[in-house]
């Protein structure tokens, strides 16, 4: 990828929070909804105790409002939670300013490839609907497994899975895949109109580059650089539900076909 495309994805993903990040919580139900933040809850348990000799030393990149980081904290962790966007920044710091004031967490403002720690540092880096932002998540991923210790955890989640292209080719699930879809954003555009929340139009078309059929999130190059820098990785698929309100295409698409989205725990 060129550095011009580079420097652009990375603008776009600036531009776009810059106007999503005070609606973001409710623009994402595939994120806030409970069934899939007690999933998260579940997994960030399974992760926690993998970790060898834990000093509760995390690192979450691309922490946006705080998903992760306030699972983290509650968990008791020291987090170092890192967004390129100024506005998410500034939501997670009023968020969680009680446990900035106790030195509990710390906010970086920044793009991910332009932080440095030392060797070793953090027991779990961790991040949630990150890598198909970056313009070169492969590279993101081989350079924080260094400020891994060794016997800590990457838990990467909520990425594209590699049977999400896949049923396109089988005429029934792209059917039921196609309607599920495209049922979701109207479902919740009535849902907003009768609670009375209005959003902006916003462009993901760079923001969002790796979530593409063109160039979809190579799933191989990712566990390349897992198996290259981790002793042990596993990739988990799951479904998510995309609406506030119940969508009864979800069980036949759950049926018919595949998961739609990943999560991989790598164990350096």
């Amino acid at each position: 990828m060129d550095q011009n495309l580079q420097e652009k994805i990375h603008e776009a993903n600036v531009a776009v929070h810059r106007f999503e990040a005070k609606y973001y919580e409710l623009l994402h139900p595939e994120v806030y909804s409970q069934q899939e933040q007690n999933r998260i809850r579940t997994t960030l348990s399974i992760v926690d105790n993998l970790i060898a000799d834990n000093e509760r030393k995390a690192l979450d990149f691309g922490s946006g409002t705080g998903n992760l980081t306030g699972k983290l904290l509650q968990m008791g962790y020291n987090v170092t939670a890192i967004d390129i966007s100024a506005e998410m920044c500034a939501i997670l710091k009023a968020k969680y300013a009680a446990w900035i004031k106790t030195g509990k967490l710390t906010v970086i403002n920044s793009p991910v490839e332009d932080v440095n720690f030392g060797k070793g540092e953090f027991d779990l880096i961790t991040c949630y609907s990150v890598l198909h932002h970056l313009p070169n998540y492969l590279d993101v991923i081989q350079r924080l497994s260094v400020f891994l210790k060794k016997g800590g955890v990457m838990y990467v989640d909520h990425e594209v899975s590699p049977f999400y292209w896949k049923d396109e080719a089988n005429f029934t699930a792209k059917l039921v895949k196609d309607l599920y879809l495209h049922s979701n954003p109207l479902i919740n555009a009535f849902y907003f109109q009768i609670v009375g929340v209005k959003f902006p139009s916003l462009d993901y078309t760079l923001s969002d580059y790796w979530h593409k059929k063109e160039h979809p999130l190579d799933h191989g190059k990712v566990e390349s650089v897992f198996k290259e820098n981790f002793y042990f990785f596993v990739r988990r698929d799951y479904y998510l539900k995309g609406t506030w309100v119940f969508n009864p295409l979800f069980y036949v698409y759950k049926r018919i076909c595949k998961p739609e989205m990943s999560f991989w725990i790598a164990i350096k």
